[in-house]
Protein backbone atom coordinates (compact mmCIF):
# COMPACT_ATOMS: atom_id res chain seq x y z
CA UNK A 1 0.00 0.00 0.00
CA UNK A 2 2.87 2.35 0.85
CA UNK A 3 4.53 1.61 -2.49
CA UNK A 4 1.26 2.39 -4.34
CA UNK A 5 0.86 5.65 -2.44
CA UNK A 6 4.41 6.65 -3.24
CA UNK A 7 3.89 5.90 -6.93
CA UNK A 8 0.69 7.98 -6.97
CA UNK A 9 2.42 10.79 -5.10
CA UNK A 10 5.25 10.75 -7.58
CA UNK A 11 2.81 10.82 -10.50
CA UNK A 12 0.92 13.75 -8.96
CA UNK A 13 4.17 15.56 -8.29
CA UNK A 14 5.32 14.94 -11.86
CA UNK A 15 2.04 16.22 -13.28
CA UNK A 16 2.17 19.27 -11.03
CA UNK A 17 5.73 19.95 -12.12
CA UNK A 18 4.79 19.65 -15.78
CA UNK A 19 1.83 21.97 -15.25
CA UNK A 20 3.99 24.52 -13.47
CA UNK A 21 6.55 24.34 -16.25
CA UNK A 22 3.83 24.90 -18.81
CA UNK A 23 2.42 27.84 -16.87
CA UNK A 24 5.92 29.24 -16.51
CA UNK A 25 6.13 29.58 -20.26
CA UNK A 26 2.83 31.48 -20.25
CA UNK A 27 3.76 33.86 -17.44
CA UNK A 28 5.13 37.25 -18.48
CA UNK A 29 8.90 37.59 -18.27
CA UNK A 30 8.89 39.75 -15.15
CA UNK A 31 6.94 37.06 -13.22
CA UNK A 32 8.91 34.00 -14.33
CA UNK A 33 11.66 32.30 -12.35
CA UNK A 34 14.89 34.24 -12.65
CA UNK A 35 18.56 33.59 -13.28
CA UNK A 36 21.06 33.64 -10.39
CA UNK A 37 21.53 37.31 -11.16
CA UNK A 38 23.95 39.75 -12.74
CA UNK A 39 25.81 41.99 -10.31
CA UNK A 40 28.26 43.38 -12.85
CA UNK A 41 27.99 47.11 -13.35
CA UNK A 42 28.16 48.67 -16.78
CA UNK A 43 31.72 49.19 -18.07
CA UNK A 44 33.18 52.67 -17.62
CA UNK A 45 35.17 55.05 -19.78
CA UNK A 46 36.84 58.04 -18.13
CA UNK A 47 39.67 60.54 -18.45
CA UNK A 48 40.24 63.52 -20.71
CA UNK A 49 40.60 61.46 -23.90
CA UNK A 50 37.92 58.85 -24.55
CA UNK A 51 37.61 56.62 -27.60
CA UNK A 52 34.18 55.23 -28.56
CA UNK A 53 33.47 52.88 -31.45
CA UNK A 54 29.87 52.48 -32.67
CA UNK A 55 29.07 49.14 -34.32
CA UNK A 56 26.42 46.45 -34.67
CA UNK A 57 26.47 43.76 -32.01
CA UNK A 58 24.23 41.25 -30.31
CA UNK A 59 22.83 41.64 -26.82
CA UNK A 60 21.23 38.95 -24.68
CA UNK A 61 17.92 39.70 -22.99
CA UNK A 62 16.55 37.02 -20.68
CA UNK A 63 18.85 34.51 -22.35
CA UNK A 64 17.83 35.35 -25.93
CA UNK A 65 20.07 37.01 -28.51
CA UNK A 66 18.89 40.33 -29.96
CA UNK A 67 20.34 42.55 -32.63
CA UNK A 68 21.54 45.89 -31.29
CA UNK A 69 23.88 48.80 -31.93
CA UNK A 70 26.43 49.35 -29.21
CA UNK A 71 29.66 51.06 -28.23
CA UNK A 72 33.03 49.43 -27.59
CA UNK A 73 31.40 46.01 -27.80
CA UNK A 74 28.65 46.78 -25.28
CA UNK A 75 24.92 47.45 -25.57
CA UNK A 76 23.89 49.31 -23.57
CA UNK A 77 26.89 51.62 -23.97
CA UNK A 78 29.50 52.20 -21.25
CA UNK A 79 29.16 54.72 -18.43
CA UNK A 80 31.11 57.90 -19.15
CA UNK A 81 32.61 58.91 -15.79
CA UNK A 82 33.63 62.55 -15.92
CA UNK A 83 34.53 65.31 -13.48
CA UNK A 84 33.25 68.85 -13.25
CA UNK A 85 35.88 71.33 -14.43
CA UNK A 86 37.68 69.04 -16.87
CA UNK A 87 37.71 69.31 -20.64
CA UNK A 88 36.91 66.07 -22.42
CA UNK A 89 37.80 64.95 -25.93
CA UNK A 90 35.68 62.07 -27.21
CA UNK A 91 36.66 60.44 -30.50
CA UNK A 92 33.74 58.55 -32.02
CA UNK A 93 34.40 56.02 -34.79
CA UNK A 94 31.41 55.01 -36.90
CA UNK A 95 31.67 51.37 -38.02
CA UNK A 96 28.09 51.39 -39.33
CA UNK A 97 27.05 51.59 -42.96
CA UNK A 98 24.92 54.63 -42.16
CA UNK A 99 25.36 58.03 -40.56
CA UNK A 100 25.44 58.17 -36.78
CA UNK A 101 25.85 60.71 -33.98
CA UNK A 102 26.00 61.07 -30.22
CA UNK A 103 24.08 63.70 -28.27
CA UNK A 104 25.13 64.50 -24.68
CA UNK A 105 21.71 64.77 -23.10
CA UNK A 106 21.46 67.57 -20.54
CA UNK A 107 25.02 68.84 -20.88
CA UNK A 108 25.71 72.55 -21.29
CA UNK A 109 28.23 72.85 -24.11
CA UNK A 110 29.00 74.69 -27.37
CA UNK A 111 26.18 73.97 -29.80
CA UNK A 112 28.61 72.62 -32.41
CA UNK A 113 29.31 69.74 -30.01
CA UNK A 114 25.66 68.97 -29.24
CA UNK A 115 25.48 66.14 -31.75
CA UNK A 116 22.28 66.68 -33.77
CA UNK A 117 22.83 66.06 -37.50
CA UNK A 118 21.51 68.83 -39.71
CA UNK A 119 21.15 71.26 -36.82
CA UNK A 120 24.39 71.51 -34.87
CA UNK A 121 26.82 69.44 -37.00
CA UNK A 122 26.82 67.32 -40.19
CA UNK A 123 26.71 63.93 -38.45
CA UNK A 124 29.33 61.18 -38.53
CA UNK A 125 29.46 59.57 -41.96
CA UNK A 126 29.82 55.79 -42.35
CA UNK A 127 33.36 54.49 -41.70
CA UNK A 128 34.53 57.87 -40.45
CA UNK A 129 35.32 59.58 -37.15
CA UNK A 130 34.43 62.76 -35.32
CA UNK A 131 35.97 64.21 -32.17
CA UNK A 132 33.75 66.03 -29.69
CA UNK A 133 35.55 68.41 -27.37
CA UNK A 134 33.89 70.47 -24.65
CA UNK A 135 34.32 71.61 -21.04
CA UNK A 136 32.41 69.91 -18.25
CA UNK A 137 30.65 72.73 -16.39
CA UNK A 138 28.26 70.74 -14.20
CA UNK A 139 27.90 67.63 -12.06
CA UNK A 140 25.19 65.02 -11.75
CA UNK A 141 23.46 62.20 -13.63
CA UNK A 142 22.98 62.50 -17.39
CA UNK A 143 23.07 60.24 -20.42
CA UNK A 144 24.03 60.10 -24.09
CA UNK A 145 22.38 58.61 -27.15
CA UNK A 146 22.26 58.62 -30.93
CA UNK A 147 20.33 61.42 -32.60
CA UNK A 148 20.38 59.72 -36.01
CA UNK A 149 17.33 57.95 -37.37
CA UNK A 150 15.98 55.43 -34.87
CA UNK A 151 19.35 54.06 -33.70
CA UNK A 152 18.62 55.00 -30.10
CA UNK A 153 15.87 52.33 -30.02
CA UNK A 154 18.46 49.70 -30.98
CA UNK A 155 20.57 50.20 -27.86
CA UNK A 156 22.76 53.17 -28.77
CA UNK A 157 22.60 54.94 -25.41
CA UNK A 158 24.57 55.03 -22.17
CA UNK A 159 24.84 56.84 -18.82
CA UNK A 160 26.96 59.87 -17.94
CA UNK A 161 28.01 60.34 -14.30
CA UNK A 162 29.78 63.62 -13.52
CA UNK A 163 31.44 63.98 -10.11
CA UNK A 164 31.58 67.46 -8.56
CA UNK A 165 34.89 69.27 -8.12
CA UNK A 166 34.63 69.17 -4.34
CA UNK A 167 32.90 66.86 -1.87
CA UNK A 168 29.55 65.63 -3.12
CA UNK A 169 26.77 67.24 -1.06
CA UNK A 170 24.72 64.09 -1.63
CA UNK A 171 26.19 61.70 0.92
CA UNK A 172 25.96 57.97 0.21
CA UNK A 173 27.86 54.81 1.08
CA UNK A 174 27.56 53.39 -2.43
CA UNK A 175 25.79 54.13 -5.67
CA UNK A 176 24.34 52.32 -8.65
CA UNK A 177 23.24 53.44 -12.10
CA UNK A 178 19.76 52.10 -12.87
CA UNK A 179 19.11 52.75 -16.55
CA UNK A 180 15.61 51.87 -17.73
CA UNK A 181 14.89 51.22 -21.41
CA UNK A 182 12.79 49.28 -23.89
CA UNK A 183 13.83 46.93 -26.69
CA UNK A 184 11.88 45.05 -29.35
CA UNK A 185 12.52 42.09 -31.63
CA UNK A 186 11.04 44.26 -34.38
CA UNK A 187 13.28 46.70 -36.19
CA UNK A 188 12.32 50.26 -35.17
CA UNK A 189 11.40 51.16 -38.74
CA UNK A 190 8.95 48.22 -38.71
CA UNK A 191 7.45 49.57 -35.49
CA UNK A 192 7.06 53.02 -37.05
CA UNK A 193 5.49 51.56 -40.19
CA UNK A 194 2.93 49.61 -38.14
CA UNK A 195 2.04 52.74 -36.17
CA UNK A 196 1.43 54.61 -39.42
CA UNK A 197 -0.71 51.80 -40.86
CA UNK A 198 -2.99 51.12 -37.90
CA UNK A 199 -3.79 53.32 -34.91
CA UNK A 200 -3.26 51.48 -31.64
CA UNK A 201 -1.50 48.59 -33.41
CA UNK A 202 0.32 47.55 -30.22
CA UNK A 203 -2.59 48.15 -27.83
CA UNK A 204 -3.82 44.77 -26.59
CA UNK A 205 -5.65 46.25 -23.59
CA UNK A 206 -8.64 47.77 -25.30
CA UNK A 207 -11.99 47.85 -23.57
CA UNK A 208 -14.34 44.93 -24.01
CA UNK A 209 -18.12 44.70 -23.91
CA UNK A 210 -17.93 42.57 -20.78
CA UNK A 211 -15.74 45.20 -19.12
CA UNK A 212 -18.18 47.94 -20.02
CA UNK A 213 -21.17 45.96 -18.75
CA UNK A 214 -19.37 45.10 -15.53
CA UNK A 215 -18.45 48.74 -14.94
CA UNK A 216 -14.73 47.95 -14.85
CA UNK A 217 -13.81 50.56 -17.44
CA UNK A 218 -15.68 53.60 -18.74
CA UNK A 219 -19.41 53.96 -18.65
CA UNK A 220 -21.16 53.08 -21.90
CA UNK A 221 -22.02 56.76 -22.44
CA UNK A 222 -18.38 57.85 -22.03
CA UNK A 223 -17.27 55.09 -24.36
CA UNK A 224 -19.75 56.23 -27.01
CA UNK A 225 -18.58 59.82 -26.56
CA UNK A 226 -14.95 58.75 -27.10
CA UNK A 227 -16.01 56.70 -30.10
CA UNK A 228 -17.62 59.78 -31.60
CA UNK A 229 -14.23 61.49 -31.35
CA UNK A 230 -12.56 58.46 -32.99
CA UNK A 231 -10.28 58.01 -29.98
CA UNK A 232 -9.47 55.09 -27.71
CA UNK A 233 -9.06 55.99 -24.03
CA UNK A 234 -6.84 52.92 -23.49
CA UNK A 235 -4.18 54.30 -25.86
CA UNK A 236 -1.90 55.34 -23.02
CA UNK A 237 1.28 54.18 -24.78
CA UNK A 238 1.85 53.95 -28.52
CA UNK A 239 4.22 50.99 -28.22
CA UNK A 240 3.60 48.46 -25.45
CA UNK A 241 4.71 45.26 -23.78
CA UNK A 242 3.24 43.30 -26.67
CA UNK A 243 6.50 43.96 -28.50
CA UNK A 244 8.77 45.56 -25.90
CA UNK A 245 11.02 43.96 -23.33
CA UNK A 246 11.60 46.39 -20.49
CA UNK A 247 15.22 46.51 -19.37
CA UNK A 248 17.43 47.57 -16.49
CA UNK A 249 21.02 48.25 -17.61
CA UNK A 250 20.35 46.16 -20.70
CA UNK A 251 18.97 43.18 -18.75
CA UNK A 252 15.46 41.74 -18.92
CA UNK A 253 13.34 40.86 -15.87
CA UNK A 254 14.45 37.20 -15.82
CA UNK A 255 18.12 38.19 -15.96
CA UNK A 256 17.72 39.52 -12.41
CA UNK A 257 20.20 42.38 -12.53
CA UNK A 258 21.14 42.94 -8.90
CA UNK A 259 22.41 46.04 -7.08
CA UNK A 260 24.27 45.05 -3.92
CA UNK A 261 24.21 46.75 -0.52
CA UNK A 262 25.08 46.19 3.12
CA UNK A 263 22.22 46.63 5.59
CA UNK A 264 22.25 50.12 7.06
CA UNK A 265 23.96 51.78 4.09
CA UNK A 266 22.72 54.87 2.29
CA UNK A 267 22.46 53.74 -1.32
CA UNK A 268 22.24 56.24 -4.16
CA UNK A 269 20.35 55.03 -7.20
CA UNK A 270 20.91 57.09 -10.35
CA UNK A 271 17.66 56.49 -12.28
CA UNK A 272 17.78 57.21 -16.02
CA UNK A 273 14.92 56.68 -18.46
CA UNK A 274 16.69 55.87 -21.74
CA UNK A 275 13.67 54.27 -23.36
CA UNK A 276 12.41 55.06 -26.81
CA UNK A 277 8.72 55.32 -25.89
CA UNK A 278 8.06 54.15 -22.32
CA UNK A 279 7.21 56.17 -19.23
CA UNK A 280 7.98 54.15 -16.10
CA UNK A 281 6.45 54.16 -12.62
CA UNK A 282 9.29 53.32 -10.22
CA UNK A 283 8.97 51.95 -6.71
CA UNK A 284 10.77 49.56 -4.36
CA UNK A 285 8.18 47.85 -2.15
CA UNK A 286 9.34 48.04 1.47
CA UNK A 287 11.56 51.10 0.97
CA UNK A 288 11.04 54.84 0.79
CA UNK A 289 12.66 56.80 -2.02
CA UNK A 290 14.24 60.12 -1.08
CA UNK A 291 14.60 62.20 -4.24
CA UNK A 292 17.78 64.31 -4.09
CA UNK A 293 18.39 65.21 -7.73
CA UNK A 294 16.28 65.82 -10.83
CA UNK A 295 17.79 65.98 -14.33
CA UNK A 296 21.26 66.15 -12.81
CA UNK A 297 20.68 69.11 -10.46
CA UNK A 298 20.30 68.87 -6.70
CA UNK A 299 16.85 69.39 -5.15
CA UNK A 300 15.76 69.62 -1.55
CA UNK A 301 15.23 66.03 -0.37
CA UNK A 302 11.64 64.84 -0.72
CA UNK A 303 10.60 61.36 0.40
CA UNK A 304 8.07 59.42 -1.65
CA UNK A 305 6.87 55.88 -2.19
CA UNK A 306 6.85 56.07 -5.98
CA UNK A 307 7.83 58.33 -8.83
CA UNK A 308 7.01 58.53 -12.50
CA UNK A 309 10.04 59.03 -14.71
CA UNK A 310 9.25 60.16 -18.21
CA UNK A 311 11.36 59.45 -21.26
CA UNK A 312 14.79 61.18 -21.04
CA UNK A 313 14.41 62.33 -17.41
CA UNK A 314 16.80 61.37 -14.61
CA UNK A 315 16.21 61.22 -10.86
CA UNK A 316 18.70 60.38 -8.13
CA UNK A 317 17.18 58.79 -5.05
CA UNK A 318 18.55 57.62 -1.71
CA UNK A 319 17.29 54.37 -0.21
CA UNK A 320 18.28 52.98 3.19
CA UNK A 321 17.64 49.23 3.35
CA UNK A 322 18.11 48.23 6.99
CA UNK A 323 17.17 44.55 6.74
CA UNK A 324 19.29 41.67 5.48
CA UNK A 325 16.90 40.80 2.67
CA UNK A 326 16.21 41.45 -0.98
CA UNK A 327 13.97 44.15 -2.42
CA UNK A 328 12.46 44.34 -5.90
CA UNK A 329 13.13 47.42 -8.02
CA UNK A 330 9.92 47.84 -10.03
CA UNK A 331 9.82 49.85 -13.25
CA UNK A 332 6.20 49.43 -14.29
CA UNK A 333 5.28 50.68 -17.77
CA UNK A 334 2.75 53.50 -17.51
CA UNK A 335 0.14 51.49 -19.44
CA UNK A 336 0.77 48.45 -17.18
CA UNK A 337 1.60 46.20 -20.16
CA UNK A 338 4.84 45.01 -18.55
CA UNK A 339 7.65 45.97 -16.25
CA UNK A 340 11.37 46.35 -15.94
CA UNK A 341 12.50 44.42 -12.88
CA UNK A 342 15.74 44.28 -10.91
CA UNK A 343 16.80 43.37 -7.39
CA UNK A 344 18.41 45.31 -4.55
CA UNK A 345 20.04 42.74 -2.27
CA UNK A 346 22.90 42.12 0.19
CA UNK A 347 24.08 39.08 -1.83
CA UNK A 348 23.96 37.89 -5.41
CA UNK A 349 21.31 35.35 -6.34
CA UNK A 350 18.66 36.70 -3.98
CA UNK A 351 15.18 37.71 -5.11
CA UNK A 352 12.12 39.31 -3.58
CA UNK A 353 8.43 39.09 -4.35
CA UNK A 354 7.41 40.81 -7.58
CA UNK A 355 4.11 42.69 -7.29
CA UNK A 356 1.53 42.03 -10.02
CA UNK A 357 0.88 44.65 -12.64
CA UNK A 358 -1.76 47.08 -11.52
CA UNK A 359 -4.94 47.85 -13.42
CA UNK A 360 -4.26 49.84 -16.58
CA UNK A 361 -5.30 53.50 -16.58
CA UNK A 362 -8.13 54.84 -18.73
CA UNK A 363 -7.88 58.33 -20.21
CA UNK A 364 -10.71 60.66 -19.23
CA UNK A 365 -12.00 64.03 -20.36
CA UNK A 366 -9.39 65.85 -18.28
CA UNK A 367 -6.76 64.06 -20.35
CA UNK A 368 -8.34 65.66 -23.40
CA UNK A 369 -8.40 69.13 -21.86
CA UNK A 370 -12.17 68.93 -21.55
CA UNK A 371 -12.73 69.03 -17.80
CA UNK A 372 -15.64 71.45 -18.01
CA UNK A 373 -17.63 70.74 -14.88
CA UNK A 374 -20.23 68.31 -16.10
CA UNK A 375 -20.76 69.64 -19.62
CA UNK A 376 -22.17 67.17 -22.14
CA UNK A 377 -18.79 66.24 -23.58
CA UNK A 378 -20.18 63.93 -26.21
CA UNK A 379 -22.29 66.67 -27.77
CA UNK A 380 -19.75 69.46 -27.59
CA UNK A 381 -16.17 68.31 -27.19
CA UNK A 382 -15.08 67.91 -30.78
CA UNK A 383 -17.02 70.92 -31.98
CA UNK A 384 -15.55 73.08 -29.23
CA UNK A 385 -12.05 71.84 -29.97
CA UNK A 386 -12.44 73.13 -33.52
CA UNK A 387 -13.69 76.56 -32.48
CA UNK A 388 -11.73 76.66 -29.21
CA UNK A 389 -13.01 80.06 -28.09
CA UNK A 390 -11.52 79.74 -24.61
CA UNK A 391 -7.94 79.24 -25.69
CA UNK A 392 -7.66 81.21 -28.95
CA UNK A 393 -4.79 79.05 -30.27
CA UNK A 394 -2.43 79.85 -33.09
CA UNK A 395 -2.97 76.37 -34.53
CA UNK A 396 -5.78 75.44 -36.89
CA UNK A 397 -7.42 72.10 -37.49
CA UNK A 398 -5.99 70.07 -40.36
CA UNK A 399 -5.06 66.49 -41.21
CA UNK A 400 -2.28 66.54 -38.61
CA UNK A 401 -4.41 67.99 -35.80
CA UNK A 402 -7.10 65.75 -34.38
CA UNK A 403 -8.20 67.91 -31.44
CA UNK A 404 -7.43 71.17 -29.66
CA UNK A 405 -7.93 71.20 -25.88
CA UNK A 406 -10.64 73.73 -24.98
CA UNK A 407 -9.65 73.96 -21.31
CA UNK A 408 -6.08 72.75 -20.71
CA UNK A 409 -4.83 73.14 -17.17
CA UNK A 410 -1.61 73.08 -15.20
CA UNK A 411 -1.19 69.46 -14.04
CA UNK A 412 2.26 69.79 -12.42
CA UNK A 413 0.68 69.16 -9.02
CA UNK A 414 -0.84 65.83 -10.12
CA UNK A 415 0.78 62.39 -10.18
CA UNK A 416 1.05 60.76 -13.58
CA UNK A 417 -1.73 58.85 -15.31
CA UNK A 418 -2.99 55.94 -13.23
CA UNK A 419 -1.27 57.06 -10.01
CA UNK A 420 -3.95 59.24 -8.42
CA UNK A 421 -5.46 56.41 -6.36
CA UNK A 422 -2.49 54.17 -5.47
CA UNK A 423 -2.78 54.95 -1.76
CA UNK A 424 0.73 56.25 -1.16
CA UNK A 425 2.89 59.31 -1.83
CA UNK A 426 3.86 59.82 -5.47
CA UNK A 427 6.31 62.50 -6.57
CA UNK A 428 4.87 65.46 -8.48
CA UNK A 429 6.75 68.30 -10.16
CA UNK A 430 5.62 70.79 -7.50
CA UNK A 431 7.48 68.74 -4.88
CA UNK A 432 10.77 69.70 -6.52
CA UNK A 433 12.62 72.70 -5.07
CA UNK A 434 16.14 73.64 -6.14
CA UNK A 435 18.85 73.52 -3.48
CA UNK A 436 20.67 76.52 -4.93
CA UNK A 437 19.16 79.85 -5.88
CA UNK A 438 18.43 80.02 -9.60
CA UNK A 439 21.28 81.66 -11.54
CA UNK A 440 18.90 83.97 -13.41
CA UNK A 441 15.95 85.31 -11.44
CA UNK A 442 14.89 88.08 -13.83
CA UNK A 443 11.31 88.21 -14.95
CA UNK A 444 10.75 87.08 -18.54
CA UNK A 445 10.40 89.90 -21.06
CA UNK A 446 8.14 88.01 -23.45
CA UNK A 447 6.15 84.80 -23.80
CA UNK A 448 6.09 82.04 -26.39
CA UNK A 449 3.12 79.66 -26.54
CA UNK A 450 3.37 76.35 -28.37
CA UNK A 451 0.70 73.70 -28.87
CA UNK A 452 1.65 70.03 -28.89
CA UNK A 453 -0.49 68.62 -31.66
CA UNK A 454 -1.13 65.30 -33.32
CA UNK A 455 -3.43 62.88 -35.04
CA UNK A 456 -3.26 59.39 -33.55
CA UNK A 457 -5.22 57.85 -36.43
CA UNK A 458 -2.66 59.09 -38.97
CA UNK A 459 0.22 58.97 -36.52
CA UNK A 460 1.22 62.57 -37.18
CA UNK A 461 2.89 64.66 -34.44
CA UNK A 462 3.87 68.32 -34.50
CA UNK A 463 4.14 71.70 -32.80
CA UNK A 464 1.29 74.10 -33.67
CA UNK A 465 0.15 71.68 -36.36
CA UNK A 466 3.46 71.85 -38.25
CA UNK A 467 6.16 69.20 -38.45
CA UNK A 468 9.85 70.10 -38.49
CA UNK A 469 9.91 69.99 -42.29
CA UNK A 470 6.80 72.21 -42.53
CA UNK A 471 7.96 74.84 -40.04
CA UNK A 472 10.22 77.00 -42.20
CA UNK A 473 11.30 79.41 -39.47
CA UNK A 474 13.06 78.50 -36.21
CA UNK A 475 11.90 79.78 -32.84
CA UNK A 476 14.01 82.94 -32.32
CA UNK A 477 15.50 83.98 -28.98
CA UNK A 478 18.25 86.53 -28.35
CA UNK A 479 21.37 85.64 -26.40
CA UNK A 480 20.69 86.35 -22.74
CA UNK A 481 17.00 87.03 -23.34
CA UNK A 482 14.66 85.81 -20.64
CA UNK A 483 11.62 84.09 -22.15
CA UNK A 484 8.61 82.28 -20.70
CA UNK A 485 7.55 79.29 -22.79
CA UNK A 486 4.16 77.68 -22.29
CA UNK A 487 3.49 74.25 -23.74
CA UNK A 488 -0.16 73.24 -24.25
CA UNK A 489 -0.87 69.58 -24.89
CA UNK A 490 -3.77 69.26 -27.31
CA UNK A 491 -3.40 65.48 -27.57
CA UNK A 492 -4.37 62.49 -25.46
CA UNK A 493 -0.75 61.33 -25.12
CA UNK A 494 2.01 62.47 -22.76
CA UNK A 495 4.88 64.35 -24.36
CA UNK A 496 8.28 64.64 -22.62
CA UNK A 497 9.68 67.83 -24.16
CA UNK A 498 13.45 68.37 -24.21
CA UNK A 499 15.32 71.60 -24.97
CA UNK A 500 18.94 71.00 -25.94
CA UNK A 501 21.76 73.04 -24.45
CA UNK A 502 19.70 74.71 -21.71
CA UNK A 503 18.22 74.26 -18.29
CA UNK A 504 14.88 75.96 -17.70
CA UNK A 505 13.03 76.86 -14.52
CA UNK A 506 9.60 75.27 -14.10
CA UNK A 507 6.91 77.74 -13.06
CA UNK A 508 5.52 75.84 -10.09
CA UNK A 509 5.38 78.49 -7.36
CA UNK A 510 8.87 78.17 -5.86
CA UNK A 511 10.20 81.58 -6.88
CA UNK A 512 13.97 81.87 -7.09
CA UNK A 513 14.35 78.18 -6.10
CA UNK A 514 12.27 76.84 -8.97
CA UNK A 515 13.33 73.36 -10.08
CA UNK A 516 15.65 73.50 -13.09
CA UNK A 517 15.21 70.80 -15.72
CA UNK A 518 16.13 70.00 -19.30
CA UNK A 519 13.13 67.71 -19.94
CA UNK A 520 9.53 68.09 -18.77
CA UNK A 521 6.59 65.78 -19.28
CA UNK A 522 3.46 67.59 -20.46
CA UNK A 523 0.47 65.53 -19.39
CA UNK A 524 -2.50 64.95 -21.73
CA UNK A 525 -4.77 67.97 -21.69
CA UNK A 526 -2.19 69.78 -19.59
CA UNK A 527 0.05 72.78 -19.89
CA UNK A 528 3.47 73.58 -18.50
CA UNK A 529 5.26 76.93 -18.28
CA UNK A 530 8.97 77.45 -17.82
CA UNK A 531 11.40 80.36 -17.96
CA UNK A 532 14.61 80.05 -19.97
CA UNK A 533 17.61 82.25 -20.74
CA UNK A 534 18.95 82.00 -24.28
CA UNK A 535 22.41 80.48 -24.92
CA UNK A 536 23.88 81.09 -28.35
CA UNK A 537 23.43 78.37 -30.95
CA UNK A 538 20.95 76.33 -32.95
CA UNK A 539 19.27 73.94 -30.54
CA UNK A 540 16.93 71.01 -31.10
CA UNK A 541 13.61 71.24 -29.23
CA UNK A 542 11.47 68.13 -29.43
CA UNK A 543 9.31 65.47 -27.89
CA UNK A 544 11.55 62.69 -26.58
CA UNK A 545 9.07 59.99 -27.51
CA UNK A 546 11.30 58.69 -30.30
CA UNK A 547 8.56 57.97 -32.83
CA UNK A 548 6.81 61.27 -32.08
CA UNK A 549 10.04 63.11 -32.87
CA UNK A 550 10.58 60.95 -35.96
CA UNK A 551 7.06 61.82 -37.13
CA UNK A 552 7.72 65.54 -36.86
CA UNK A 553 7.28 66.82 -33.28
CA UNK A 554 10.49 68.82 -33.36
CA UNK A 555 11.56 72.43 -33.88
CA UNK A 556 14.78 74.42 -33.82
CA UNK A 557 15.35 77.13 -31.22
CA UNK A 558 17.76 79.63 -32.75
CA UNK A 559 19.57 81.85 -30.23
CA UNK A 560 21.47 84.76 -31.74
CA UNK A 561 23.08 87.94 -30.51
CA UNK A 562 21.25 90.99 -31.78
CA UNK A 563 20.32 94.27 -30.23
CA UNK A 564 20.55 94.61 -26.48
CA UNK A 565 19.77 91.42 -24.57
CA UNK A 566 16.94 91.80 -22.11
Amino acid sequence: MTMLWNRRALLRAGMAGATAAGLGQAWPAWAQPVAPGFTDTLPEESGEDIHLRIAHRMMRIDGRARHAIGINGHATAPILRLREGQTVRIQVDNDLDEETSLHWHGLILPFQMDGVPGISFPGIAPRSSFTYEFPIVQAGTYWYHSHSGLQEQMGLYGPIVIDPTGPDPIVSDRQHVVMLSDHSRLHPHDIFRKLKLEPGYFNRQRQTLSGLLAGKDQSLKDRLDWGAMRMDPTDISDVTGTTYDYLVNGHGPRDNWTALFRPGERVRLRLINASGMTIFNVRIPGLKLTVVQADGLNVRPVTVDELQISVAETYDVIVEPAEDRAYTIVGEAVDRSGMARATLAPRAGMTAAVPPLRRRPIADMTDMGMDMGGMDHGAHSMDMSMRNPANAPTVTMGPGVQTISPMPKDRTGEPGQGLDDVGHKVLVYRDLVAVDRNPDVRAPVRSIELHLTGNMERYMWSFDGKTLSQARDPIPIRVGERVRMTLINDTMMSHPIHLHGHFFELVTGHGDHAPRKHTVNVAPGGKVSFDVTGIEGDWAFHCHMLYHMHAGMMRVVQVRAGGEAA
